[in-house]
């Protein structure tokens, strides 16, 4: 019987999401869209609604984007699950990377199903460019990603491998 291997490390996506939804939630119950708190300099909270993809490609389209997002998230998703099913004992970094960037893609698949846009909130900014507004399950692809750029370049493999 083969093993499942590496989808011990979905507990990682399990809590992408949960972080993701619930801080999802507690902005949207608490502040109105296109509110924003000061937190610190460069940094603000600020609710906003993203219709389209990272850095709002395509949120303009006519609605068709809700549908299409959603379906490549979920093959996307399937893929990465089955990749990380299939990962030797040895690619724990990987694991990790696959594990991150799965559970964001759910994380904003959820909110495209559910609302039609993703919820998005954190506000980072200098002078007066705002880099475009994300949330937790955007900052665990872009670590998963991250992530998978190293391993790619050797780190965390020791020699053999």
């Amino acid at each position: 019987m083969r093993s499942l291997g590496m989808l011990k490390w979905l507990w990682l996506s399990a809590l992408a999401i949960i972080l993701d939804q619930a801080s999802k939630l507690a902005v949207a119950g608490s502040m109105q869209l296109y509110e924003s708190i000061p937190v610190m300099p460069a940094f603000n909270l600020t609710y906003v609604h993203n219709l389209g993809a990272a850095f709002s490609f395509l949120s303009d389209a006519g609605g068709w984007q809700r549908w299409f997002f959603a379906v490549l998230a979920i093959a996307i998703s399937s893929v990465l699950a089955v990749w990380l099913a299939r990962l030797k004992a040895h690619e724990t970094l990987l694991a990790i990377a696959l594990s991150l960037v799965l559970g964001g893609a759910i994380g904003n698949l959820i909110d495209r199903l559910a609302y039609g846009y993703v919820i998005d909130f954190l506000d980072v900014y200098y002078q007066n460019y705002h880099w475009p507004a994300f949330n937790i399950a955007d900052s665990a692809i872009t670590l998963g990603v991250v992530l998978m750029l190293l391993e790619s370049f050797g780190v965390g493999k020791t020699e053999g491998e």
